[in-house]
């Protein structure tokens, strides 16, 4: 969680910032400790119990005829995205790898990224949210791994799906409300609608009938991204 050293020194000129904005800042991060990426209320300890887990485990190798598959057809789509065919390889062969270890849809981790820094992994947001999949840094304190630098590419997509899965399973399945509390927009549309147009206009692998979660939440929402079956 960033400290109030760190708000400080980040202000450009540290001692004209006003001792009351600093208390307000000080009180705003206790009650939004997630700011735009979670639960404002408080740090979920299952969250930071997986997230602790799974950074210190290292992926086993995936090495399957479907897996091939995937990734000829993904590299085409991303080169719109990265021009190095050696970093869209690299990228994907790691998002296959994380997200079925996560037992998450790899082109739905795409869309994520798409949305969330269109594959820029020096991406921030406004909130501080880092790298492709826009993880809030703090995370790194809450399961002790300061070191972690979040625009590396494993890094951060291990972070991401991790976060993500675990608001699929608090979410039960349904999409738009998982994609809605991993960007901290719980009871809106617009983000998820946004992620899943994009994986189902620009990533989709599999058929309608192969994804039992968005046909849900088509039946339960009104979304564009119905429109792309």
């Amino acid at each position: 969680m960033i400290r109030l050293w760190q708000i400080w020194l980040s202000w450009p000129a540290a001692d004209s910032l006003p001792i009351a904005l600093l208390v307000g800042l000080l009180a705003l991060q206790a009650t939004t400790a997630q700011a735009n990426r979670a639960d404002p209320a408080e740090i979920d300890p299952l969250l930071r119990e997986k997230l602790a887990l799974n950074l210190a485990n290292q992926l086993e190798h995936i090495d399957r005829f479907d897996a091939q598959v995937w990734l000829q057809v993904s590299d085409r789509r991303l080169q719109r995205y990265l021009a190095n065919q050696q970093e869209r390889l690299d990228l994907l062969k790691f998002v296959y790898g994380e997200a079925n270890r996560q037992g998450l849809d790899p082109d739905l981790v795409l869309a994520v990224m798409q949305i969330e820094s269109t594959f820029n992994r020096f991406a921030i947001s406004s909130a501080g949210a880092q790298g492709l999949m826009q993880v809030m840094p703090f995370w790194r304190m809450e399961i002790g791994r300061p070191q972690d630098n979040l625009t590396h590419v494993e890094t951060n997509i291990r972070y991401g799906t991790v976060i993500l899965a675990h608001y699929m399973q608090v979410a039960k399945g349904d999409l738009v409300e998982a994609l809605a509390r991993y960007n901290g927009s719980y009871g809106r549309l617009k983000y998820p609608d946004k992620v899943l147009t994009a994986w189902r206009r620009t990533w989709r692998n599999k058929s309608w009938g192969d994804v039992p979660g968005f046909r849900t939440s088509c039946s339960q929402y009104a979304l564009v991204a119905c429109r792309y079956q």
